[in-house]
């Protein structure tokens, strides 16, 4: 065993003081995140867009009817989210501030029909929830467990129960239904981008199963633009059980594992994720059953992220927090390009393709 060392290296003073200044802010991080959901339970961005579009902190109050006495408090929250791009801020020297919605505070509107527009309200209300917190704060302790294979996740592991599973409401039916609810909406959020970004990724195609496509929203997204093609929907039976009759989409109760509906293209948006390698290589292996030869026109369309730092260091640090999502609260994982590619060959596929990178996700062709 090597001599502990007896002497450390001292920062310059200059280097002291960023270290401790980063010290407070990656310790306090979670504040910005309670924040931010204490910004959503208050559905502050939705009154700010009732409101018109901005609103000063006295409007606030009284649209959300909050007691007066809370004003200089919910200014210093406001601050914090101001700060980290929630919300935007006109505020000249000696005025009341006036908040506006950004881009992120806009999609976390609630209530508000729209196309394309996915309220992400209930997936901030789960990833913060105290089950998930309470499962990141037992990495220590997981980690010195000498668990058999395969190993769970510290969510299972703490609560007995995998999430996303037809044991979670037993362990909390109103954490299946936020979590329910909030993946729903992220699956669904960016599909209007991936058709104006991606122009020839559905041309040519007569049929697709979109698996794991939930109630319909993605698939009826896709008919809109191609009413030629003729969509099937792949889900649980309780996904299914509520899916809307509306005669546009075919909904098949299923396990992906054991049988995909054919069709001339398999999509898997945002699934894989959540697996580990052995079931997607399972799951791929049952996809490529069911599509024809490359030459008919078969392929499978995947939309996940694809883990890099070509983005830039914002967009790798999200990848890189959503692959933490994934190992404290699931068996999956996020994949970077050869991850991928090791998938792919494993479960007999000869090729595939980045089409285009859409922000943090990827959306990748795979051919048989």
């Amino acid at each position: 065993m090597a001599a502990q060392a007896q002497t450390i290296e001292v920062p310059t003073d200059a280097e002291l003081l960023q270290a401790q200044a980063d010290l407070w802010r990656h310790s306090l991080y979670y504040l910005s995140s309670m924040g931010l959901r204490c910004a959503v339970e208050l559905e502050i961005p939705t009154a700010i867009h009732r409101l018109g579009g901005a609103a000063s902190l006295p409007d606030l109050m009284s649209a959300l009817s909050l007691p007066s006495v809370k004003m200089p408090f919910l200014r210093r929250v406001m601050c914090v989210l101001v700060t980290s791009g929630v919300f935007a801020a006109d505020n000249d020297s000696g005025s009341e501030a006036i908040y506006r919605l950004t881009p992120l505070s806009r999609i976390l509107v609630h209530g508000v029909v729209a196309d394309e527009h996915h309220s992400q309200k209930y997936f901030v209300i789960g990833v913060t929830s105290p089950h998930y917190t309470e499962a990141a704060m037992g990495l220590a302790g997981w980690f010195k467990k000498d668990h058999e294979p395969p190993v769970p996740s510290p969510f299972e592991d703490i609560f007995g129960v995998p999430l996303c599973d037809d044991r979670t409401p037993l362990l909390d039916k109103e954490l299946d239904d936020v979590v329910t609810q909030g993946l729903a909406a992220h699956d669904n959020l960016g599909i209007a981008t991936v058709m104006r970004e991606c122009h020839d990724l559905f041309k040519g195609l007569d049929s697709l199963t979109d698996c794991g496509g939930g109630d319909g929203t993605t698939a009826r997204a896709i008919i809109k633009a191609y009413p030629h093609i003729k969509c099937t929907v792949l889900d649980l039976p309780k996904v299914v059980d509520k899916a809307p009759a509306d005669g546009l989409v075919t909904y098949v109760a299923g396990d992906l594992f054991h049988s995909v509906p054919s069709s001339q293209a398999v999509m898997l948006k945002l699934v894989l994720h959540f697996w580990s390698d052995e079931d997607c290589v399972k799951i791929l292996a049952q996809c490529k059953k069911a599509i024809p030869s490359r030459e008919e026109g078969g392929k499978i369309i995947i939309i996940e992220i694809v883990v890099g730092p070509s983005l830039g260091p914002i967009m790798f640090e999200a990848q890189l927090l959503m692959d933490m999502l994934m190992m404290v609260n699931s068996k999956g994982r996020q994949r970077d390009e050869n991850d991928w590619s090791k998938l792919f060959t494993r479960a007999g596929f000869t090729d595939y393709k980045i089409v285009k990178k859409l922000g943090a996700r990827c959306v990748i062709e795979v051919y048989p």
